[in-house]
């Protein structure tokens, strides 16, 4: 008995081990921004599913991570803290962008660099800025139109047929009418 009782505690402690290695690689090949980078702020009117550790991206390359997101009291806007490594230097003039990764991935922050001469300094902020697409939002207004023009269109549909049926009732009522009323002679009467 206290045998096997060895084996188990044995088996559990190799399998915590493993466990153990495969976190540390985890966390070290999680792509991480290096160290040491300094902080840039941006404000969005939606931000979407971006949250704190969000990547923040340059050129599709992960340059930084995002730090903080809160609501500015005054003006209702979003917030948003972020990290930038320090070998990344970025003019004034340049843009933050919230992308998603696909439909089911989450958001990231999209940074695209101007052109000016004068460089970010740290604690600045980034003034042209794009929040995040609700995909969700974008496709409810297109069923919605969808049905609108869809409903349009058969409605504008039965109008016409029935001011079809009413312009061929005109016409051979004015054909019934004979030579007195102005219209055509039956076929195979003579005429006058």
């Amino acid at each position: 008995m206290p045998r096997r009782n060895f084996a188990e505690v044995l088996v559990g402690a190799v399998v915590l081990l493993v466990a153990a290695g495969f976190l540390a690689y985890a966390v070290y090949h999680s792509g991480r921004a290096p160290s040491g980078g300094y902080q840039l702020y941006a404000k969005f009117d939606h931000i979407g599913a971006l949250t704190v550790g969000s990547d923040v991206r340059m050129a599709g390359v992960k340059v930084g991570s995002v730090d903080s997101t809160m609501l500015d009291p005054k003006t209702y806007q979003a917030v948003v803290g972020f990290t930038v490594a320090s070998d990344v230097v970025l003019p004034k003039d340049s843009s933050a962008t919230i992308a998603a990764e696909g439909l089911l991935g989450g958001d990231y922050l999209s940074l695209s660099p101007g052109g000016d001469e004068a460089m970010l300094r740290p604690g600045q902020t980034i003034t042209i800025t794009q929040g995040a697409i609700n995909i969700e939002e974008l496709l409810g207004k297109f069923i919605f139109s969808a049905s609108n023009l869809a409903s349009s269109v058969q409605g504008g549909a039965g109008q016409g047929s029935n001011a079809g049926n009413a312009g061929a009732g005109a016409g051979s009522a004015g054909q019934g009418s004979g030579p007195s009323g102005g219209g055509l002679p039956p076929r195979g009467a003579k005429s006058p």
